[in-house]
């Protein structure tokens, strides 16, 4: 099997959409993509609905962390393929710089974290997030990357974000 593409989740606090987008790519890519998630202002934890969603995929949750997007351009850090941006504040922030050169795109979806409620509107806000993000990883994983060239690539990753949710 070819080298799995890396690909790097980020929004700001990388405690919600950034990990359910992880554990959909890990689980969903079939082993063709080893995805990460990061946040520019982690919140040092991850939701616990966030779990409860990734839970349900059956994809470990053990090693889950809400961490910072620095450990992704420090010496040593997975050379990147892509990266995606899943809420407006982290698209419109300054990113380090990645090793490779990432194809990037931005994918903004509303933060289910700050729907107020009870656990079940909580619940229901998760499983709506996470169907949202499911849908755009699909179309991601039917590209034919090995046969387009960057600029394709770029503009049909650019091309999904733009789906309606």
């Amino acid at each position: 099997m070819p080298t799995p593409f890396n690909i790097l989740i980020l929004c700001t606090g990388n405690s919600a959409r950034s990990i359910l987008a992880e554990a959909l790519f890990n689980t969903m890519g079939a082993g063709r993509f080893q995805a990460f998630s990061a946040g520019s202002h982690p919140t040092g934890r991850v939701n616990p609905f966030a779990i409860e969603q990734v839970e349900t995929l059956g994809y470990p949750v053990e090693n889950l962390r809400s961490k910072s997007w620095d450990e992704f351009a420090a010496p040593g850090a997975p050379e990147l393929d892509f990266v995606i941006t899943v809420c407006d504040n982290a698209a419109g922030e300054t990113c380090p710089l990645w090793p490779g050169q990432p194809v990037t795109a931005h994918w903004g979806f509303p933060d289910p974290a700050a729907v107020q409620g009870t656990d079940e509107e909580m619940r229901a806000a998760f499983a709506q997030t996470l169907h949202q993000i499911r849908n755009r990883v699909r179309l991601f994983l039917s590209l034919p990357l090995e046969t387009l060239d960057r600029l394709g690539i770029e503009s049909r990753m650019r091309a999904i974000g733009q789906q309606p949710l």
